[in-house]
């Protein structure tokens, strides 16, 4: 598609372009598709085509060895229960698509409304919306019920920002107004752009009655947001369904592995390899010993049916030890595997400390296939908007003349931290007081009520300079809609304070201030950009003075200051150090008296300037930095945006565990780094926060390279070893190792400039200068712009990544990284369905990866070791006896034996350790993140560990083949009979096994708890009693063929000499391992040795308090200005395009705080 063209209310004409309709899919399979699907996803694990092949060289009666029901029954259990799991997975998703495809609309047709499912709306319909409904598709705004067809939207959803934004149609369309036979007949053409992922751009024109008009993206409504303060509006629908931006932007459904999946079917390959060359040397070594012995020996032990040479015996020998020996990769191994991660999720889902009851939220593990990958996590990229912060502003604090209200003292002059408890300033008296508005400064309350002017002049400015709209649906119930909440916070306060911000038209401002109400005449709008930071306005009060009022960013306003001002200027400065200390973000407030003469000549120039045609920009800013000066200083005002609870200690903690944060955000710079000095991911002990914002792909680059010059100069030699890997590598996919800079930098890049880093040739510099720095932000970032962030790091980076976010805006990245959470909180469940595990606070985070993640992580590293080497020395005991058996692929166990081995006699107690594990418990696990590390550089399952426990086994069954063959040959029994016979030695070698992997486990296990107890008893005494049961004479009787070895157990296991050996090949497997774990941690301690030992010690003293900490920064002085509505709203209230008439309560005031009733006693 080059680009779109439709025409509105004709759906002929629009069908013949085969554009998409609205309805969305995010579901897999469907009724029919899900068998063939699934299974070709299941055997795409190389393990289970294996044994699929196994079963087929099972059922030809030449070469089988081993029953077919040994193969069969695991792996149908294996497939069942993963289709059982991915079929819940796919129901739930076609369940939520069904929830939202079916939600209902109101369609224009044939010039009646009619209400439609969401999916049935096609491109060139024309809809009708109503207030806080959800934009059913992309819509080009037609008209609203709104004043010059304005329309209010929240965008969430998309960039995860809350305030408002304004949207407005043409005036061709406006004009349309809800006029349904009009509607009908419009017309017009459309042609755009094809559908792409830009959320804040947009470019098309219009056609109708022969003119054109140009539109652009403020006249689009994109799907996923939602209508605000506006009673209805009409659209027609431009892009639907899976073409909307929000589509476009959510990104694909990947399917997630865990790098042990990836290993293991590496693992797997190796092993086979391994199986072959075994069967072969086997093969090889029967057709030899067929040519040579037997051969001749063919009178007593005939060759097979068919068999006519000694090679061609040879070839089935192979195919027959290829069925003996598979148990080296035994299908129970995934089965298990299941297992453990499903237990493992319970814990998750069970986990009472993860539990949220003020909105009864507990964590929930989405994904059961994760768990360990939760233990090795190197990468977080966290949203801020809802993840870190809760987005409620309050005024906190403020400065006004130089004296500094908000903090609570007692009676000895001591600052008292503020709780609940603390008692809070009451408002009644204002009967127009927000309830919800809490302060606890009660000398600021009193100021006002004296009539202090200074004081009095703060909360006026409040009042007057701001772009805020109010709305009064009943009388004395204001309600403000800002179009950021930090305008909402001030306007709130001062309306708390007794001056009462209640109507606007485009000339007037009314503030009810102390009870009265008074008009000011509203003269001009000096409008907030992000060049000016700061805005003013001028009014002219009932009294008919002039003032000039402003508020704006410390370091702007104070260049403009009179100098008269210089003294309270160094008192505030101190005040706002303290409140940018505290992570408050702050604004200075100034004004100024106004000649008339001087006025009148200004607007003049002002109104010739704002109409000129060419440089209207520049010469408006010369005009405003003219009246601009010589302000006199009121004071500062600070504003907290709240942080979630416990977001500075988790990073903090995470931070100790080595783990690098990452912040993307679609607010402002900023407002985003205000947030990474409140929550301890900036401060002031790094060397340096490099602010990366070039506007082409030349300064980005240099501006990476300086800053990588100053971390890390020798990164620009040609012998850094990064430099030669480059070299080296140009085809193959490059990774990047672990650079270190020479102290702790962070790193701040707006998404401007990150949309050229991204690009092919800078990518790379972006990913080794960030990966440096200890915390990178990325602010005014695009969601899509979010997954290819955490895409890079996944690309250049051999390290887990976590997304961590709550909106729409974040699932793409939720998607990409290697896991992905959910925060279920306020700004709907888009991010929660799409994620592999959710939970209510940010602060889980560290308890899902030091906890749950980490004992995940080691408890399936033990079970994979642990397994490898009971496998290795049950099977290789085969190999040995081969020798000594004419190769004649003649198992050494009795066939009962093999089939239990895996299923019965070892799956508890491995299962028991790999589901109760832990190295230390849950305290001390968080209060040692350095524990988290190993996991990180993966250092408890990798290759090398694999090959230790592959000699490991086979060292053991040397010593479980030969040991008992040497204790039964030639041997007598006490009463003089023989015992050496196959079927003793058979015994004799399998009870070793069984003991000595008994032994092993108990030696991996480092937490004992009953169950553990109960399965490595219960399973030693199970062998013994089924043993004694099967080889009795009974079940001889009843089944001949099934149970030959009869009576072998009671004539075996009751000489003493058996037992002895037995005691021997024990001591012989268990003393090697034993000695080599005691000198490692003597000699050559990991660091997570050390860590253990410690807490070793720390265990036998008595804990100490835990102690109370309160955060306290030390910070220099940083302007976090709070703004942030869109440059051009002043413009917009000034034109009066977005008033309603008056509110008919506007010039009603009633109270007055100084009649008589609440005067203060005794004043």
């Amino acid at each position: 598609e080059e680009e779109r063209q439709l025409q509105a209310n004709n759906r002929d004409f629009n069908l013949q372009f085969e554009y998409a309709n609205n309805s969305i899919k995010t579901s897999k399979y469907n009724f029919f598709t899900f068998l063939p699907l699934n299974l070709f996803e299941q055997f795409q694990r190389i393990a289970n085509a294996y044994f699929l092949f196994l079963l087929i060289l099972q059922l030809i009666p030449q070469i089988s060895s081993l029953a077919w029901f040994t193969t069969v029954v695991p792996l149908v259990l294996v497939l069942a229960v993963s289709g059982v799991k991915d079929a819940i997975d796919d129901f739930n998703r076609h369940k939520s698509d069904k929830h939202v495809n079916n939600r209902p609309v109101q369609v224009l047709i044939n010039g009646m409304l009619k209400e439609q499912k969401w999916m049935n709306v096609q491109v060139g319909d024309i809809i009708k919306l109503e207030n806080n409904n959800f934009v059913t598709a992309d819509l080009l705004l037609l008209s609203s019920s709104e004043p010059h067809s304005l329309t209010y939207i929240e965008t969430a959803e998309l960039d995860g920002e809350t305030n408002l934004k304004v949207k407005q149609a043409l005036t061709v369309t406006a004009e349309l107004g809800e006029d349904l036979q009009k509607l009908t007949e419009f017309n017009g053409e459309i042609r755009c752009e094809a559908p792409n992922n830009k959320l804040d751009k947009f470019t098309g024109t219009l056609t109708l009655r022969g003119e054109k008009y140009a539109l652009d993206n403020e006249k689009m409504l994109l799907r996923g947001c939602t209508i605000r303060n506006t009673e209805w509006c009409f659209g027609l629908v431009i892009y639907a369904g899976p073409d909307t931006k929000l589509m476009q932007n959510s990104g694909k459904t990947t399917f997630k592995r865990t790098s042990i999946d990836r290993l293991m079917n590496v693992l797997v390959l190796v092993i086979f390899a391994f199986l072959a060359l075994m069967c072969l040397i086997l093969a090889i070594g029967n057709g030899i010993w067929e040519h040579d012995k037997g051969y001749y020996f063919q009178v007593y032990l005939p060759w097979a049916e068919g068999v006519n040479s000694a090679s061609y015996s040879g070839f089935l020998m192979f195919w027959s030890y290829v069925i003996i020996l598979n148990t080296v990769v035994p299908i129970s191994l995934y089965v298990s595997v299941e297992i453990i991660r499903l237990g493992n999720s319970f814990y998750i889902d069970w986990d009472r400390k993860m539990y949220y009851p003020v909105n009864d939220t507990p964590a929930q593990a989405r994904t059961t296939t994760l768990n360990e990958e939760l233990g090795q996590i190197k990468y977080i990229f966290s949203d801020k908007t809802g993840t870190l912060t809760q987005n409620i502003m309050c005024f906190n604090k403020c400065s006004i003349n130089g004296k500094s209200y908000g903090d609570v003292y007692d009676m000895s002059g001591q600052r008292i931290e503020i709780n609940e408890n603390t008692e809070k300033v009451d408002f009644s008296y204002n009967p127009l007081a927000d309830p919800k508005f809490a302060f606890y400064d009660h000398s600021l309350v009193e100021a006002v009520k004296l009539n202090d002017v200074p004081t009095h002049r703060f909360f006026r400015l409040l009042s007057l300079c701001h772009t805020v709209m109010p709305e009064e649906k009943k009388e004395g119930n204001l309600v403000y809609q800002a179009q950021s909440p930090d305008e909402g916070a001030l306007v709130t306060a001062a309306r708390n304070f007794g001056f009462v911000f209640r109507a606007r038209t485009p000339e007037t401002i009314t503030v009810v201030e102390m009870g009265e109400t008074k008009v000011y005449k509203l003269l001009a709008i000096l409008d907030f950009n992000n060049v000016r930071k700061r805005m003013s306005v001028i009014v002219r009060s009932p009294e008919g003075d002039l003032t000039l009022y402003c508020k704006g960013a410390d370091t702007i306003l104070y260049e403009l200051l009179h100098p008269s001002c210089n003294s309270l200027k160094e008192e505030t400065t101190e005040h706002l150090n303290e409140f940018a200390g505290e992570g408050l973000r702050t604004l200075v407030v100034a004004y100024k008296s106004l000649e008339e003469d001087y006025f009148q000549d200004w607007i003049r120039r002002h109104h010739e300037a704002s109409t000129a045609l060419e440089g209207r920009e520049d010469k408006l800013s010369e005009l405003y930095e003219e009246i601009e000066k010589d302000l006199m200083l009121l004071g500062a005002t600070a504003i907290e945006d709240k942080l979630q609870d416990g977001v500075p200690q988790t990073i903090e903690t995470l931070a100790k565990a080595n783990i690098k944060i990452w912040v993307l955000t679609g607010d402002k710079q900023e407002t985003a780094m205000n947030i990474g000095y409140s929550c301890n991911l900036l401060n002031d002990d790094m060397e340096e926060v490099f602010i990366i914002e070039g506007s082409t792909s030349d300064d980005v680059l240099n501006e990476l390279r300086n800053a990588r010059k100053k971390m890390k100069p020798d990164s620009f030699l040609d012998s850094d070893e990064t430099n030669i890997q480059f070299e080296k590598s140009s085809k193959k996919q490059i990774i990047i190792p672990d650079e270190q800079a020479n102290g702790v930098y962070g790193l701040v890049i707006t998404g401007h400039s990150l949309a050229y880093a991204l690009e092919g040739n800078l990518e790379l510099e972006l990913v080794r200068t960030a990966c440096m720095c200890k915390v990178v932000i990325c602010c005014r970032v695009t969601p899509l712009q979010k997954a290819q962030v955490v895409e890079l790091v996944k690309k250049y980076k051999k390290a887990v990544t976590l997304a961590i976010g709550d909106g729409a805006n974040d699932v793409s990245m939720i998607k990409t990284a290697h896991i992905g959470v959910g925060i279920s909180g306020q700004e709907g469940m888009q991010a929660v369905l799409s994620s592999d595990f959710s939970f209510a606070q940010f602060r889980y985070l560290q308890r899902l990866l030091l906890v749950h993640g980490r004992w995940s992580y080691i408890r399936m590293c033990k079970f994979l070791k642990y397994f490898f080497y009971k496998n290795f020395a049950f099977t290789l005991v085969h190999f040995w006896y081969g020798f000594f058996s004419g190769f004649s692929a003649q198992t050494v166990y009795d066939e009962w034996f093999i089939t239990l081995y895996n299923l019965v006699y070892t799956s508890l107690p491995v299962l028991g350790m790999s589901l109760f594990d832990q190295d230390v418990d849950d305290r001390w696990s968080m209060l040692f993140p350095q524990l988290y590390v190993p996991g990180q550089q993966n250092l408890y399952f990798n290759k090398v560990v694999f090959v230790k426990c592959m000699l490991q086994g086979i060292y053991s069954s040397l010593i479980l083949f030969f040991i008992p063959y040497g204790a039964m040959y030639n041997t007598m029994r006490s009463d003089g009979k023989a015992i050496a016979d196959y079927q003793s030695f058979a015994l004799m070698a399998q009870t070793c096994l069984l003991i000595v992997v008994s032994v092993q486990i108990g030696l991996d296990t480092s937490y004992w708890t009953v169950v553990n107890q109960f399965f490595i008893w219960g399973s030693l005494s199970v062998y013994f009693a089924i043993t004694f049961t099967m080889y009795s004479d009974g079940m001889y009787l009843i089944f001949t063929a099934s149970f030959p070895f009869i009576g072998t157990a009671r004539n075996t296991l009751s000489q003493p000499n058996v037992w002895l050996a037995i005691f021997l090949s024990i001591t012989l497997c268990v003393l090697p391992v034993v000695g080599f774990r005691f000198l490692k941690a003597q000699l050559k301690p990991t660091p997570s040795d050390k860590v253990l030992l410690k807490i070793k010690e720390a265990k036998k003293r008595p804990p100490p308090p835990s102690p109370k900490r309160r955060l306290r920064r030390t910070s220099t002085r940083r302007s976090g200005y709070a703004f942030s509505h869109q440059h051009g709203f002043g413009a917009l209230i000034m034109s009066g395009r977005n008033m309603r008439p008056k509110s008919p309560f506007a010039t009603t005031g009633t109270f007055s705080p100084n009649s008589d009733k609440y005067k203060h006693k005794g004043l």
